[in-house]
């Protein structure tokens, strides 16, 4: 299969590099579609709670991974073992980081090799990426499994029109190297985008250099990224898209006399990853029923050496096979409904679930949106679950909106999870069933009469059963756990000139286990603040101020911290621009996770072009 798409792709892009057609994207707050909701829907009519980062805002916060920008969403927590290629997991609102799902072009890319199936965010560069969407609390209706917390999903750079050529190049500390270029065009019959982006640094020691570790963990990758597509008559389109990442990342060995069991050692992780889709949309009856077909695969070999010999190796892929049919009565009544595949397979272990899913929109008044749907899974083990959710948004006037929405999740014990046997156990768990969980939340937005200032505040309440654990007494995994988490998310901007713009957000999330203890990794405590610079003229810039507070890691709490960014940009001309950032301006001390450094006082300064 990996080899019919590529040779589908590659037809394409010889068959319209010659003449391709950009699609314009819109970015203006109040007219962003939300494709992660399935259901097109503006955000003034989404009942869920939703943040949408845009490639201006990367751009413009000096974001260079999609893990920098996700730890400003609310809601979100991050955890990276020593940066620089480390693992770095997302959690939204204290969900651990295997549920939530993550999406490149509408396809899962969560990992089949690992023990939960979560996501390593790490390797996820900025340059290629137009939007982020986060979509928070339990999404299994719309997307099914492992999107029992939430969902990120990941939206790929599409080409304008005409042609175009971009450059970039940085240099930063710890000898730190980023390098990129794509080239891309738009004509009548189709459009095309080829990209590059190259990393390398020598890194910092992943465990914490103020624990006397003093070898430096580097890390390097490439990332390579093609798209084309066809228009046709009637409005009938065909998209191919493929992403390649080759990295590797060096790491601290297990140490049991050391903080957080981490200590200087000669280890070496190496990952190749492949997501990679075709789309084909046709409208028929005048545009009011649209089909959408899509076949997507996502491929992972992930491969540790130590002292140069192999440690570890594991190689996976997901499948994904999908039909989705958007019908629209009237301005009032529209319907999705579709049919999908997953297979999973890692080793020689396999697996697949057969969906179907349907969401109904009705709006009986100006500015009020109901929104409700239902969702069948049939595993092939586990049988079958059904999911639902309702969510409502109502713009009484222009100023306000009110949102609420419940869902349903669920979560699939993962390949590793039902085989995995140990412990003197001679077959797996049979017992084993999948995580299930419910949540709510409830918001309220105000915004003035010039758009010049806005406040949001969304509570929440999410409660999760069955949750999976590794257990000695029955020699492999079994559901032993409950979680629950409850809280606010405080948002807001203010225009204060022209010039002037800030922006804050705030998240209280109480974050419990069964027997009422804190969930390690989930600071109650969050939020950021971000003033920027923007008059009339060449230059811009931004200050990102981060708070994370207090929170427990297995058998230590770490300290809460505050980190300051500063980031700026100089327009030399309408082609070139010099641009750079200072990274923890005031050397603050932190660890996310147990035992692992982060970087000190670092810097970046950088030069990109447009043609």
């Amino acid at each position: 299969m990996t080899r019919t798409m590529f040779l589908l792709g590659a037809a394409l892009g010889a068959l319209s590099t010659p003449v391709f057609a950009a699609q314009t994207n819109t970015t203006h707050e109040d007219v962003i579609t939300v494709e992660g909701l399935r259901i097109a829907q503006t955000l003034s009519e989404v009942g869920s709670s939703v943040s949408v980062i845009t490639a201006e805002d990367l751009e413009q916060l000096g974001f260079s991974f999609a893990v920098d920008a996700l730890a400003h969403a609310p809601g979100v927590t991050i955890n990276q073992n020593g940066g620089f290629g480390a693992s770095a997991s997302v959690r939204i609102r204290g969900a651990a980081s295997e549920q939530t799902l993550v999406l490149i072009d509408g396809i899962p890319v969560n990992d089949p090799t690992a023990p939960g199936g979560g996501y390593n965010f790490a390797r996820v560069d900025s340059a290629n990426i137009e939007r982020i969407e986060v979509l928070r609390g339990p999404q299994s209706t719309l997307w099914g499994s492992d999107a029992i917390g939430g969902v990120v999903s990941i939206t790929t750079k599409k080409p304008d029109n005409g042609q175009q050529i971009s450059l970039f190049g940085e240099y930063g500390s710890y000898n730190t190297v980023r390098a990129g270029a794509s080239v891309g065009g738009g004509y009548e019959r189709g459009d095309f985008r080829l990209a590059a982006i190259r990393m390398d640094s020598d890194g910092i020691s992943k465990a914490d250099e103020n624990n006397g570790n003093t070898e430096k963990d580097g890390y390097e990758a490439t990332t390579l990224s093609a798209q084309a597509g066809l228009n046709f008559d009637h409005d009938i389109r065909l998209d191919w898209v493929a992403s390649y990442t080759d990295a590797s990342a060096a790491f601290d060995s297990y140490s049991a006399t050391a903080q957080g069991s981490v200590a200087d050692g000669d280890e070496v992780s190496d990952v190749k990853e492949l997501s990679t889709n075709v789309k084909l949309v046709v409208p028929t009856f005048d545009g009011r029923l649209t089909h959408t077909l899509q076949v997507g695969l996502s491929d992972i070999e992930r491969e540790n050496l130590t002292n140069g010999a192999q440690s570890f190796f594991a190689e996976g892929q997901r499948e994904t096979y999908r039909y989705q049919g958007a019908f629209s009565f009237n301005d009032q009544n529209a319907i999705v409904f579709g049919a999908e595949r997953e297979e999973t397979q890692s080793g020689g272990d396999k697996t697949q679930i057969d969906s179907l899913f349907g969401l109904y929109e009705w709006q009986p008044l100006e500015g009020l949106t109901l929104t409700g749907g239902l969702r069948l899974d049939d595993h092939d083990d586990f049988g079958s679950e059904t999911t639902g959710r309702v969510a409502v948004a109502y713009n009484p006037t222009a100023q306000w909106t009110l949102r609420a929405s419940w869902g349903e999740g669920f979560k699939a014990p993962t390949l590793f999870q039902k085989t995995y046997v140990c412990c003197g156990a001679s077959v797996p768990n049979p017992n084993l069933a999948p995580e299930t969980s419910q949540a709510f939340d409830v918001g309220v937005e105000w915004r003035t009469k010039d758009d010049r200032a806005e406040i949001g505040l969304v509570y929440f309440d999410q409660d999760t059963e069955n949750l999976i654990n590794f257990s000695f007494a029955v020699g492999g995994y079994e559901n032993i756990a409950k979680a629950s988490s409850q809280g606010v998310e405080l948002y807001g901007r203010y225009q204060l000139s022209p010039a002037w713009a800030l922006q804050a957000s705030y998240s209280y999330i109480k974050a419990e286990d069964g027997e009422g203890k804190a969930l390690i990794r989930v600071p109650e405590h969050s939020g950021d603040i971000t003033l920027s610079y923007d008059p009339e003229g060449p230059f811009q810039g931004a200050l990102l101020v981060r708070y994370n507070g207090e929170e427990t890691d297995r058998s230590a709490t770490l300290d809460g911290w505050t980190r300051v960014d500063l980031t700026g940009s100089y327009e030399v001309n309408a082609n070139w621009d010099v641009y750079g950032r200072i990274e923890n301006l005031f050397d603050e001390h932190y660890q996310q996770i147990l035992g692992y450094g982060t970087p000190d006082r670092s810097g970046t300064i950088g030069l990109r072009a447009r043609f």
